[in-house]
C-alpha cells in the first residue's frame, strides 16, 4: 500500500492526504510538512503533471490565480513581512508551489536570500516538522481564510 506522502497529488485527489485543508479551481492547499517558517504552505496541481507549462491556459490561469490566493491566506495568518513563491519541480516531478511567509525575526542577511539558503537539516530535523498542537491554531486560519474566499 502507498503512503499518502508517496503520491501527494494522488492522496490529495482521493481524500487520503492529511496535510490537505481546501481544494480550490487550480489546486489542493496544503500545509507544509516543515514549519521552520511557521505557515509553509504548498499548492498541489489538480493534475499530476510535471510543469506549469503541461497545462492548458485555464488550468494555468486558475493555478497561479490559486497560488496568490494561498499566498494572502498565509500573509493574513501569519502577520509575515511578505511572502516568497517557488515553483521549482528540480527534486519532485510534479508541480507544486511552494509559499513560504518571511519574518522580520528572521536574520536580516537571511531575510534577503532564498528559503532555500536555510541550513538541510532546517528540512530534516524533526524539532521543525508539522506538529498539531503547535501548528493546528494557524492552519485553521489559513483554512478559513480559504473556505471564506471559495464561498464568496
Amino acid at each position: 500500500m502507498t503512503e499518502w506522502y508517496e503520491d501527494r497529488i494522488g492522496s490529495a485527489i482521493d481524500g487520503t492526504n492529511p496535510m490537505v485543508m481546501a481544494e480550490l479551481e487550480g489546486g489542493y492547499a496544503v500545509f507544509g510538512d516543515v514549519q521552520f517558517l511557521p505557515g509553509y504552505c504548498v499548492l498541489l496541481s489538480k493534475r499530476n503533471v510535471s510543469s506549469l507549462n503541461d497545462l492548458n491556459i485555464n488550468e494555468r490561469t486558475y493555478f497561479l490565480r490559486d497560488m496568490s490566493i494561498l499566498g494572502d491566506a498565509v500573509l493574513y495568518a501569519c502577520k509575515a513581512k511578505r511572502i516568497n513563491y517557488d515553483i521549482l519541480g528540480n527534486t519532485d516531478n510534479f508541480l507544486h508551489a511552494h509559499v513560504f511567509p518571511r519574518y522580520l525575526t528572521e536574520d536580516p542577511q537571511r531575510l534577503k536570500k532564498p528559503v532555500w539558503l536555510y541550513s538541510p537539516d532546517y528540512w530534516s530535523n524533526s524539532k521543525y516538522s508539522y506538529d498539531p498542537q503547535k501548528h493546528d491554531q494557524l492552519r485553521g486560519k489559513i483554512t478559513n481564510y480559504l473556505n471564506n474566499v471559495k464561498n464568496n
